[in-house]
């Protein structure tokens, strides 16, 4: 599967040294940009919509112990 083929590679970048947390981070971001992730009171301000509305009418996906509302459509 193209993802896990995706994985193993950062894996053996970040254990060879050639990406940095900076780097991990830039790629994180870059990532989140074709998501347009958002958390979920940023998202609810950003489109002048409540919290529950965001909440309970978009799609939200749990990262690290954090919601956040994907909006990529």
């Amino acid at each position: 599967m193209l993802v896990n083929k995706i994985c193993d590679h950062l894996t053996e970048m970040v254990t060879s040294g050639e990406l940095s947390n900076d780097n991990l981070v830039q790629i994180i971001e870059h990532i989140g940009g074709y998501l347009n992730l958002k958390t979920i009171s940023a998202y609810s301000k950003e489109n002048k919509i409540s919290y529950n509305g965001a909440k309970n009418f978009r799609v939200i996906k749990p990262i690290f112990g954090v919601k956040f509302v994907i909006d990529n459509e």
